[in-house]
């Protein structure tokens, strides 16, 4: 894959605060332009005293109107809502999450509203560092491929999946370069 950037460190440096904080930066970031998301989260976190982003507890004091000046929409409301009060519960057991297979990771973080595969697939490759996951359903990940094999249409996740068994054990690092092919392409 002549002109790739070099397969970087995981876990990402911007993750490397705690899994809340991914987490709620994931879902700030969702569906947005990063220029946008960037700005959002800079307001989030001037919420609170100092540079640090809003805690669990903290996100849980706070008026719904105080998100929503910053710039966050209801729905990502009610999913730091939900992150924030899975976290003091405990139900998450963030503190212990990474000792999780990679399945059970997911079935967690997926029962906070507005968090989905993708986000959890992000969180096991960019936070926690597993090197072998493969989010098939992802869109560039599908173009990647696309470009790799010289197909006319993008593949249907099933076939992603079929075809990155001969990547395993490090179906992170083709991903990561199947990323960077969609954006060389």
């Amino acid at each position: 894959m002549r002109g790739l950037p070099p397969f970087p460190d995981f876990p990402v440096g911007i993750l490397r605060g705690s899994h809340f904080h991914a987490l709620a930066r994931s879902i700030i970031y969702q569906q947005l332009a990063t220029a946008a998301a960037a700005a959002i989260y800079g307001r989030v976190r001037d919420l609170t005293v100092g540079p640090r982003f809003p805690t669990p507890e903290e996100v849980l004091a706070m008026d719904e109107a105080e998100f929503r000046g910053a710039g966050l929409s209801a729905g990502k409301v009610r999913a730091l809502r939900d992150l924030s009060g899975k976290t003091v519960s405990g139900e998450l057991g963030l503190h212990s999450i990474g000792r999780l297979p990679d399945g059970e990771i997911v079935s967690r973080l997926t029962t906070v509203w507005g968090i989905g595969e993708w986000t959890a697939q992000m969180f096991l490759i960019f936070k926690l560092g597993r090197p072998d996951v493969m989010p098939s359903g992802d869109l560039g990940i599908r173009e990647g491929l696309r470009i790799l094999d010289g197909l006319d249409e993008r593949p249907a996740p099933r076939f992603v999946m079929e075809r990155a068994e001969r990547w395993r054990p490090l179906r992170s690092v083709a991903a990561w370069f199947l990323w960077r092919l969609k954006d060389a392409g």
